[in-house]
């Protein structure tokens, strides 16, 4: 059963962080002709399936999974920049926001602490919400900052994290809610993967899943699933939210060195 707004009709955050691809930008079909585009530039064929499997995955862990795939490991690092170069010539041709995203974020600029933890590389993220008109509205932009391929790193030393590793690992959904100045259980995140929802919920927020349900209508430990953001019961919810510490719309661009 999908799970409803019910389960967090009595609870409010206090910070909310929010995906980037599927969720505030519908850059998930971008992704999707960029693998396709990578594929043909060496003559494979994408593996049944593969769309699915691959969806919120980090970049350089799809080039890999591409190359497994379709029994042409040695491709790995070659297939990884084809991906991204594809992805990058799309999303600065075509940029999209997802139905009710900016409607819902500048409805919240201001109120609460707002951020974005993504999978993808930091110029992607900034770009694709620059040409959107909603970076400003961002206090925090949270991108993995150690190689996919060394995800056992440890990721603090001391106080000062050292690493942020991708989701599915909780790092950029706990940086987030820190720099946000809330416990990670007091915030809420926006997520329209699987990967993405476990990330957040082993970080320890609560997490509303929108857009169309992944294959098999599994959500995970999703809290709750919407079809998008401006659906009637997220804007009733959102209203009824109190007005929490934020520090507005700032331009603090928060990137590993600083973190």
């Amino acid at each position: 059963m999908t799970p409803t707004l019910r389960t967090l009709s009595n609870w409010s955050p206090e910070a909310v962080v929010f995906d980037c691809d599927g969720t505030l930008m519908d850059t998930e079909r971008h992704w999707q002709d960029a693998r396709n585009r990578a594929f043909r530039e060496f003559g494979l064929l994408p593996p049944p399936g593969f769309a699915e499997r691959a969806k919120g995955v980090h970049y350089v862990d799809c080039g890999r999974l591409m190359a497994e795939e379709t029994n042409k490991p040695e491709l790995a690092v070659e297939l990884t920049a084809a991906l991204l170069g594809h992805f990058l010539a799309l999303v600065s041709e075509d940029p999209l926001t997802m139905p009710g995203a900016c409607e819902f974020v500048r409805a919240l600029s201001g109120r609460l602490p707002l951020a974005v933890a993504s999978n993808c590389p930091l110029e992607v993220v900034e770009e694709s919400l620059g040409r959107a008109g909603l970076r400003r509205h961002f206090g925090h932009v949270i991108v993995p900052m150690v190689p996919p391929e060394e995800p056992d790193a440890p990721p603090r030393d001391g106080e000062r994290p050292q690493v942020v590793r991708p989701k599915p690992w909780p790092d950029v959904y706990a940086t987030a809610a820190r720099l946000c100045g809330v416990l990670p259980e007091a915030a809420l995140a926006v997520e329209d993967s699987l990967t993405g929802v476990e990330s957040a919920w082993r970080a320890g927020l609560r997490v509303l899943g929108v857009g169309p349900l992944p294959d098999g209508d599994e959500t995970g430990h999703a809290d709750a699933w919407v079809t998008a953001l401006d659906a009637p019961e997220v804007q009733e919810w959102m209203r009824g939210w109190p007005a929490g510490a934020s520090p507005g719309a700032v331009q603090d661009h928060q990137r590993g060195k600083s973190l």
